[in-house]
């Protein structure tokens, strides 16, 4: 198959390029810097020119809700557009678990956009709902830590690896369109500050975890389950305790 992936240079992208490439398809990476701008347009409808399945993974340059909508709604349409001219056959998004469930942040409701635009497409279609991934803790502990001591709410959380990710959306890329949505999440649930533990434990890392029950996930408040799948879900196979030993 020609594939296109839409952020094709970033964590997921890179690997997933790498994953469908070794598999024998015809796989280009698109972004600027391979001159494929999706909120320009910019070097779009050639690199669709007999493209069969387009996957999605990019992101906005920052989370900023007014950033986040702009980034999400523009190439969305421009997506769209182009692939419908082109005769795309299957659109894939990585979008995120619990888009519906906090309407209100900025980021999640230009995610919610972007799975509506191309849901009213008329392009068959795949959106694939992630958890957070386990390499995401990083920034948990980085944005928790004051002195020696790292804040986390008791929120529900299950991440999953970036590798199983990758995995799903080349298994999914080959097959048939969805036309609907797929959750994916880790093996393993458990309140958040029990991850952030079980990754200091395994840096030797000496902070000391502090947990609250402010349901906050960075600057927001959000419901206890917003990051975790409210129904069935396809689960991971990397647990993030083995993960984060290795």
């Amino acid at each position: 198959m020609k594939i296109l992936v839409i952020g094709g240079t970033g964590l997921i992208g890179r690997q997933l390029v790498n994953k469908l490439s070794k598999a024998g398809h015809n796989v280009k990476a698109g972004s600027p810097s391979t001159g494929v701008d999706i909120l320009t347009g910019k070097g779009l409808a050639e690199a669709l020119k007999d493209t069969e399945v387009v996957i999605d993974v990019s992101n906005s340059p920052t989370p900023d809700d007014e950033v986040a909508i702009h980034f999400f709604r523009k190439a969305g349409e421009n997506l769209a557009a182009a692939e419908k001219a082109a005769g795309v056959k299957h659109h894939l998004i990585l979008s995120i678990v619990g888009t519906d469930v906090a309407p209100y942040i900025g980021y999640l409701q230009a995610k919610k956009e972007q799975e509506d635009t191309i849901k009213q497409s008329g392009i068959p279609f795949t959106i694939v709902r992630a958890t957070q991934f386990h390499e995401h803790i990083t920034t948990l502990v980085g944005f928790g830590t004051k002195d020696n001591e790292v804040h986390i709410s008791t929120l529900d959380y299950q991440p999953i690896a970036a590798e199983d990710v990758v995995a799903y959306l080349a298994k999914a890329a080959v097959e048939a369109p969805l036309n609907n949505t797929v959750e994916i999440a880790g093996p393993d649930r458990a309140p958040m500050p029990e991850f952030v533990k079980t990754y200091l434990k395994a840096k030797a890392d000496n902070k000391t975890v502090v947990a609250n029950d402010e349901n906050r996930y960075f600057v927001h408040t959000i419901p206890k389950a917003a990051l975790v799948p409210a129904g069935s879900f396809i689960a991971g196979n990397l647990r993030f305790e083995d993960w984060a030993n290795n």
